[in-house]
């Protein structure tokens, strides 16, 4: 009897690739070594990926980690956790800039800029960050002696900027998967969003799928039915009355999950032109500030949402690792834009200025 509990996100804004199949072993079966009793039975993965994933700890007995010499016996529940990737297209080495933080023989983090797609696919074939790790690669080999290709655990979308990470072979990718699967990956984000927040802080807890009516957009729905669970927590870092500054930080990694989020209690980032964050949404009717406001969205061409902080245990040395990435110009511009506007507009009482924005908090 199999029971595939199968999670697959393939899309963007946090989307994680991973799969996890349970198995409950028959009564009628005989001793067999677990990498066979798994070929037998997940015919489209190969006998490498579950050594793999053995190796990464990630097949389980009885919820206890084994090794591929595991010999099954009736009622065993096996699980096993394999990570997944776009394959469907030839990655093509590709000399294009690339802001890296941190590598080494396992894993790559990437301070990814906007207007750089993730990977290859319909419409961006090529200048992916893939193609740009994949000539960066060029010459590395892993322990078997295999060239060295970026294997995705997660993504983050176009316009989406900061922090990714990517592994550099199988066993480093089932392992960082896992992790996304645990929801055990601390992950914040720093975004721009309309309005003042009527609370510090919060969590907005529903099921992100696909709109009914758009499926390029996803919606947020009050049960499973049309979704699956999304988390979000979020607070406030600095109240500009019209935008506030927040940070979330994810439980989960659907798609578009912060920007869906956000739009589902009427707070869409700002200049996000898919969820509404591309109008003004708070604000007077003066020319003045309908100018100000278009300003900002020319020196912000994109949603104000940046992968700000990752924390992982390492494959390797398991031990927890953290980065941070400072903002991108163009927000700190916008967000210093705002600070001005509202020091400039206050009324005449009011003698103290807001509290200042300190950048280099961010860095």
């Amino acid at each position: 009897m199999i029971e595939e509990n199968v999670e697959i996100q393939s899309e963007e804004e946090g989307g994680e690739l991973f799969e996890n199949f349970r198995i409950v072993v028959d009564k009628g079966q005989s001793l067999l070594r677990i990498d066979k009793f798994l070929m037998d039975r997940l015919e489209s993965t190969s006998r490498n990926k579950i050594q793999q994933a053995a190796k990464a700890d990630c097949i389980r007995v009885n919820e206890n980690p084994v090794k591929p010499n595991y010999k099954v016996k009736p009622g065993d529940v096996v699980q096993i956790f394999l990570a997944t990737a776009p394959r469907e297209i030839e990655i093509i080495p590709q000399d294009i800039p690339l802001n890296i933080v941190y590598e080494d023989e396992d894993v790559v983090i990437v301070n990814k800029a906007p207007e750089m797609v993730v990977h290859p696919g319909y419409g961006n074939y090529t200048g992916t960050l893939l193609n740009a790790l994949t000539f960066h690669f060029q010459g590395q080999k892993t322990e078997e002696g295999n060239p060295v290709l970026p294997l995705l655990v997660h993504r983050i979308d176009k316009n989406t900027t900061g922090l990714l990470l990517v592994a550099k072979n199988e066993v480093a990718q089932t392992f960082l998967a896992k992790q996304f699967y645990d929801h055990s990956i601390e992950r914040t984000y720093t975004a721009l969003a309309w309005g003042d927040f009527d609370k510090m802080e919060g969590t907005i807890d529903s099921y992100i799928g696909r709109s009914l009516k758009d499926r390029k957009v996803m919606t947020s729905f009050p049960d499973e039915d049309y979704g699956k669970r999304a988390i979000t927590h979020w607070k406030v870092l600095f109240r500009f009355g019209y935008v506030t500054l927040i940070e979330c930080k994810l439980e989960t990694g659907r798609t578009h999950q912060i920007r869906c989020h956000m739009k589902s209690i009427a707070h869409p980032l700002f200049n996000d032109d898919t969820y509404g964050g591309d109008s003004i949404i708070k604000g007077t009717t003066y020319t003045k500030y309908k100018q100000f406001v278009q300003n900002c969205f020319k020196l912000l061409p994109r949603q104000a949402l940046h992968a700000t902080t990752l924390g992982f245990i390492h494959p390797r040395t398991k031990e927890l690792i953290n980065f941070r990435s400072e903002l991108p110009q163009d927000m700190k511009s916008v967000i210093e834009k705002w600070e001005g506007y509202i020091n400039y507009n206050k009324p005449v009482e009011e003698e103290e200025e807001i509290e200042k924005v300190d950048i280099n908090r961010f860095k």
